[in-house]
């Protein structure tokens, strides 16, 4: 069995290439911040615009629940009709195109339906809707 008599060289990292990139990154991010220093810089004043809203798009329908005992709630909070009036008001103040759904119970009296739509009438919301469910008729 041969024995060996010289010695193996012990594999060496290559550094190089990882300092290439750490100095690619420091200097991008230092050039990076001078963009940003020099648009600070710039020496000029921005238009003025009144606030008009949101510039986002309108969310999702508000739901407004009449029960058979006459208690309602906005997106499941129990609310008074002054209550609602003001919700739907403060909500319609930003989003303009907000709508409404009004669920009441089929056994309730409509009366409750009748105030809860008077109440979306009163804030101003102009899209409103009433949940129906259809029936189907077996022949």
């Amino acid at each position: 069995m041969p024995l060996k008599t010289h010695l193996d060289e012990q594999p060496t990292l290559n550094l190089t290439p990882m300092i290439d990139i750490v100095f690619l990154l420091i200097i991008f991010f230092m050039v990076g911040t001078k963009f940003t220093e020099l648009e600070r810089k710039i020496g000029l004043r921005v238009p003025e615009v009144a606030d008009k809203g949101a510039l986002t798009a309108a969310p999702e329908r508000k739901i407004v629940n009449v029960y058979r005992d006459g208690a309602v709630t906005l997106d499941r909070e129990p609310v008074t009709l002054e209550q609602l009036t003001e919700r739907l008001s403060a909500a319609r103040s930003q989003y303009r195109d907000l709508g409404v759904l009004v669920r009441g119970d089929a056994r309730g009296e409509f009366q409750g339906v009748a105030s809860a739509l008077n109440a979306c009438k009163q804030a101003g919301i102009r899209e409103l809707g009433i949940s129906v469910r259809l029936v189907r008729r077996t022949e």
